[in-house]
């Protein structure tokens, strides 16, 4: 069986330890450490709160005007469930943290490795059983707000 390091356990069996270490992860563009990516647990970021507005007027968002349509802003997926309620999860999966989560089949999921999610984000199968960070939503009839 393949045993999976991370970066920083690699490094660490390098030698790198403290300093040296954050210099390696600074210093090295592919290794690109020093780049704020969101966790699966925490996609804007640690201690970061989400809070912006669609207004459902816009082409750019107004599938969200037909029950069973989604779009992706500011890397979360918002869906139409219902014709009173919206659904709103990152879109990085927490299988493999990859920004490939979609809606489909009244469902969440990410074709990367066939994560199932539920509309509150609960893991409906083996790749999906950390589940997806959920965020809340407020619709007043055509400007639907996304918060955390």
């Amino acid at each position: 069986m393949e045993e999976k390091l991370s970066r920083n356990a690699f490094l660490k069996s390098l030698g790198f330890k403290g300093a040296s270490l954050l210099a390696v992860y600074c210093a090295v563009p592919a290794l690109s450490s020093c780049i704020n990516e969101p966790s699966p647990n925490d996609p804007g970021g640690s201690g970061s709160t989400t809070d912006f507005t669609l207004d459902l007027n816009d082409s750019a968002y107004s599938a969200l005007k037909t029950v069973g349509k989604y779009v992706i802003a500011n890397r979360i997926v918002i869906a139409r469930i219902s014709s009173t309620t919206f659904a709103a999860v990152t879109q990085v999966c927490s299988h493999e943290n990859k920004a490939k989560v979609i809606y489909r089949n009244a469902e969440f999921y990410c074709p990367e490795h066939g994560a199932k999610y539920d509309v509150n984000g609960r893991g409906l199968n083996s790749n999906g059983k950390n589940g997806l960070t959920v965020y809340m939503t407020a619709f007043d009839g055509s400007l639907l707000r996304v918060f955390s």
